[in-house]
């Protein structure tokens, strides 16, 4: 006679327990639900049942709406199950992570749902045969194999009919699980859907907003470059007048002709040709070094004279707005660190970065100044520093009409603007945002509704 083993009660509560939790989810009885499965929590069983237990409270807090809670119990049980390696976990997490991110975190979602696709591929990998769906469920099988094998060393002191209700309820809960990975692989296939779409979207938009930044560019170089140009037009005329001048006084008959006159002729042409030579190479070096600055970024960091950089860009984008609007004027200041050596930077992304927030500075000084105050006067200002722990500052000041507390922590957030349709794409300030971390740095914001708005970027210098 061999004595039967006792059945680990425990197991057969949680399994009974969870089972519970599920019908009442099911049936929409969300607080029941959440009150079995924070029973089975207490009983403190092993990580694997925790990380999936986790998973299953936050599906609930979902269903409600509670996306706090949803995110905090989905990331619970996603260290749970990265800590211990437990693949199913991860990727119903991640997933969920997600889902839950996707309307609030664009870049987290996209995170998530990597990481999901990743743990999947290393599963077909491993050779596994069986679907992702399959592969999820492996736990909650074996799981059940070890509540099936107690039940069996328990029926030695129980009656038949305990095999057949347990049958029943496994059965159950099988049809309900493969109901549920079933919707699950569904709402996966068009998370990615949406995900492709939302990429497709953002890419296209970037490069709307890179195309504005361009024509920015534009024209405060042909601005910029207009005034040299008109000196060299005005000094050609007038030297060919000279000459013309000369060529009458040379045509006189010797006796009568002034020579004193026509050496000062020939001076005043050697002069303008001078003025000219001296125009011609500075609308070279406006060129030459916009170029510099506008052509595709390499990616490589390179030393660059920041002070040159940011009096270059605050003249550019007050030149372009003039263009657009020849009524409008501002006061450019500018507080140059004349200590502050050249810093490795990626010119042409720090650059855009630049172009951004001073079109943002003279924007907002120009729309507060269509209200018409008396004492008003538009100013915008750029100040360089070498801070004494080896950080190079930059700050962009304006006295426009601030930031309302109410959108300030929403500015960096991609395709978010406070400008009229179709005069932004909201992702100047994310994409700055995102090109100031890729140096390690930082970009602040300081702002007071009606007094001044100033960014400010931090970038260690190595």
């Amino acid at each position: 006679y061999k004595r039967a083993v006792p059945l680990n009660i425990d197991w057969v509560t949680e399994g009974v327990l969870i089972r519970l939790g599920h019908l009442e989810r099911k049936k929409g009885n969300h607080k029941q639900a959440l009150n079995f499965y924070k029973q089975v929590l207490s009983l403190n069983r092993s990580s694997s049942s925790r990380a999936e237990l986790l998973y299953h409270m936050a599906i609930v807090y979902q269903q409600i709406n509670k996306q706090d809670s949803a995110i905090f119990f989905a990331s619970e049980s996603h260290t749970v199950a990265l800590k211990f390696g437990f693949l199913s976990s991860i990727i119903n997490s991640s997933v969920l992570l997600a889902e839950l991110y996707e309307s609030n975190d664009l870049l987290r979602a996209n995170q998530y749902n990597k990481m999901a696709i990743i743990y999947k591929d290393s599963i077909i990998k491993l050779g596994n045969v069986m679907t992702i769906e399959g592969f999820i469920d492996f736990d909650s099988q074996e799981r059940q194999f070890e509540i099936e094998s107690a039940t069996k060393e328990y029926q030695n002191k129980t009656r038949q009919y305990a095999l057949l209700a347990g049958l029943c309820t496994f059965l159950l809960i099988a049809f309900i699980l493969y109901r549920n990975n079933k919707q699950k692989h569904n709402a996966n296939q068009v998370l990615k859907a949406t995900l492709d779409n939302l990429k497709s979207t953002q890419a296209q938009l970037i490069q709307s907003e890179k195309m504005a930044s361009l024509g920015e560019l534009t024209a405060g170089i042909a601005h910029e470059i207009q005034n040299p140009l008109n000196f060299v037009n005005n000094f050609s005329e007038v030297s060919n007048e000279l000459i013309a001048e000369i060529k009458v006084e040379r045509s006189k008959d010797k006796g009568e002709r002034d020579e004193q006159l026509e050496s000062e002729i020939l001076n005043d042409i050697e002069m303008n040709l001078e003025k000219i030579n001296h125009h011609g190479k500075r609308a070279s070096a406006i060129v030459k070094g916009m170029l510099e600055h506008s052509r595709i970024s390499t990616g490589q960091k390179e030393p660059t004279d920041i002070n040159a950089l940011c009096d270059e860009y605050l003249r550019l984008a007050y030149q372009s707005l003039k263009a657009k609007n020849k009524d409008f004027n501002a006061t450019m200041e500018t507080h140059f660190d004349a200590n502050l050596p050249k810093i490795e930077i990626i010119p042409q992304d720090i650059g855009r970065v630049l172009l951004n927030l001073i079109n943002n500075a003279f924007y907002a000084v120009n729309e507060r100044s269509k209200k018409v105050e008396s004492d008003y006067v538009p100013t915008v200002s750029v100040t360089t520093e070498l801070t004494a722990n080896s950080q190079l500052l930059i700050a962009i000041k304006d006295n426009g009409s601030g930031i309302p507390d109410a959108i300030k922590d929403k500015i960096f957030q991609p395709f978010f603007t406070t400008k009229p349709t179709g005069q932004g794409t909201g992702l100047g300030l994310s994409l700055a945002y995102d090109i100031v971390k890729a140096h390690g740095g930082e970009i602040k914001v300081t702002t007071k509704e009606n007094k001044y708005t100033e960014f400010i970027i931090q970038i260690p210098i190595q």
